[in-house]
């Protein structure tokens, strides 16, 4: 009976240690990943200020998913193509304030959401009869990255905005 309580202490031991020493291995630095993806994150947010396209189709998974207020708009790469592209050539700036990220590490995912209040400058087109504006907007924007290789990919996001009103 001792003989089977001692292999059992040893055993258990054993077990323990190893347990410990995968999880030790496992240990993820939570905030260098939580950088790592603001910088994402940030890349796709200064891009669309500096009203330019110009690597944003890295930070996105090739099979990405873009839903925007309502609509399916398929993967980035079309998204880009029909929608956002077209769209910033009619801007003279789009700028951010009240911006606010938070950010969820469960790897290999990261979970975002950001709120903010978005301003787009519209160019005047005497053809189109288009006058020079402003539009507001109070958004919030929800987003799955997955670390692949190393790297960090927005696989998911999902924007909306509704009217700004300055107490809001």
């Amino acid at each position: 009976m001792k003989n089977i309580t001692i292999l059992t202490i040893l055993f258990t031991a054993l077990v323990l240690s190893a347990c410990t020493k995968q999880s030790n291995e496992n240990k993820v630095d939570t905030n260098k990943e939580i950088q790592e993806v603001k910088q994402v994150m940030k890349a796709y947010k200064d891009g669309l200020q500096k009203l330019t396209t110009d690597g944003l189709v890295e930070l996105f998974s090739k099979d990405s998913e873009v839903f925007e207020s309502g609509g399916v708009e398929g993967s980035f790469s079309h998204y880009l193509e029909h929608h956002l592209a077209p769209e910033l050539k009619y801007f003279s700036n789009f700028d951010f304030t009240d911006y606010k990220i938070d950010i969820k590490i469960a790897m290999p995912y990261a979970f975002t959401t950001e709120t903010y209040v978005y301003h787009i400058g519209i160019k005047p087109n005497e053809e189109e009869g288009v006058e020079a504006r402003t539009i507001s907007r109070k958004g919030v924007a929800t987003s799955i990255l997955k670390k692949t290789e190393g790297k960090w990919k927005i696989i998911k996001t999902h924007t909306s905005a509704r009217n700004y009103k300055k107490n809001d």
